[in-house]
C-alpha cells in the first residue's frame, strides 16, 4: 500500500511540473515592466504658451502614463459585427473621454457609445468600417466637438513622446498583423487602430489596445509599433502613410 502512494505521488507531482512547463512554454510573449502613475488631462491656460509637438528644444520626463480609461471594441464579448470592426470607435470613444475627463464606467455603456459613433459615421461617410485617420479625426472634431485634433503625417517616436508630455493622447491606425499581439485572434486584424497612452523608462511605449479585452496598459516596443504604423490606404494598409491624431 505504502508504494501504491508513493507511486501516486510521483505520478501527481510528474503532471503538476508537465503542466508548469505546458503553461510556461505557450505563455504569451509579452513585454511586462511598472508603468508610472496615470496622469489626468488638463486644458492649457490661455495665459501659458502650449509646446509645439515637433519643438526640438522640448524636453520630455523619462516616463508618462496619461490616465485613459479602457474599453475592448467588444465590451460585452460579442465580437461578431459590427463589433469586430469597431476599433476605431472605441478609439475615439477612449480619446474623448480623457479630454473629457469621463469614465467609461460599464461594457454596455461603451457598447451604446460606439454604435452611436457608427450612426453618425453612416451618416457622415456612407460606411463604418475602416475609417482612416483624417476620417476618425472628424469623428473626433465633429461628433465629440473637440476642436483641439490635429493629423501628423510621418512622425517619430520622439514626437510621439513630446506630444505624450504634453498631455495630449494619442490615436493610430495600424497594419494589425505587424503589431504581433498574442492576445488578438489568429491572425490578427488587417486593419486596427488604437491609443498611446504613455510610455516608460525603457522607452517601450503604453497603450489601450481595443483589439484585446487584456489591451489596457498594453506596452509595444517602439519598433514594433513605430513599424507597423499605416493608414487604411484604400485597403493596401501596409503601404499606407505613417500618420498618427494628436488629440488635446
Amino acid at each position: 500500500m505504502r508504494k501504491i502512494i508513493i507511486n501516486i505521488v510521483i505520478f501527481v507531482a510528474v503532471l503538476v511540473v508537465g503542466a508548469f512547463f505546458v503553461f510556461y512554454k505557450n505563455e504569451p510573449n509579452v513585454i511586462k515592466e511598472p508603468i508610472p502613475s496615470p496622469q489626468v488631462f488638463q486644458s492649457v491656460s490661455p495665459s501659458v504658451s502650449p509646446s509645439p509637438i515637433l519643438n526640438s528644444k522640448f524636453e520630455i520626463p523619462d516616463s508618462i502614463n496619461l490616465a485613459v480609461p479602457f474599453t475592448s471594441q467588444a465590451p460585452t464579448k460579442n465580437w461578431g459585427l459590427p463589433f469586430a470592426e469597431f476599433c476605431e470607435e472605441a478609439s475615439a470613444l477612449m480619446a474623448a473621454s480623457y479630454i473629457n475627463g469621463w469614465s467609461i464606467p460599464t461594457s454596455e455603456f461603451a457598447e451604446g457609445k460606439m454604435l452611436e459613433i457608427k450612426d453618425f459615421e453612416e451618416k457622415r461617410f456612407g460606411y463604418y468600417k475602416d475609417t482612416t485617420a483624417e476620417e476618425t479625426a472628424i469623428i473626433l472634431r465633429e461628433f465629440y466637438k473637440i476642436e483641439k485634433v490635429k493629423v501628423v503625417y510621418d512622425p517619430t517616436a520622439e514626437d510621439i513622446k513630446k506630444a505624450l508630455a504634453d498631455k495630449k493622447v494619442i490615436v493610430i491606425p495600424a497594419a494589425g498583423r505587424q503589431l504581433g499581439n498574442p492576445y488578438f485572434q489568429s491572425p490578427g486584424p488587417i486593419y486596427h487602430m488604437l491609443i498611446i497612452k504613455g510610455y516608460t523608462k525603457e522607452g517601450n511605449f503604453i497603450t489601450n489596445d481595443p483589439g484585446t479585452r487584456r489591451g489596457a496598459d498594453f506596452i509595444y516596443s517602439p519598433g514594433v509599433l513605430m513599424n507597423a504604423i499605416h493608414d487604411w490606404n484604400g485597403g493596401d494598409v501596409d503601404n499606407g502613410k505613417k500618420v498618427m491624431i494628436v488629440v488635446g
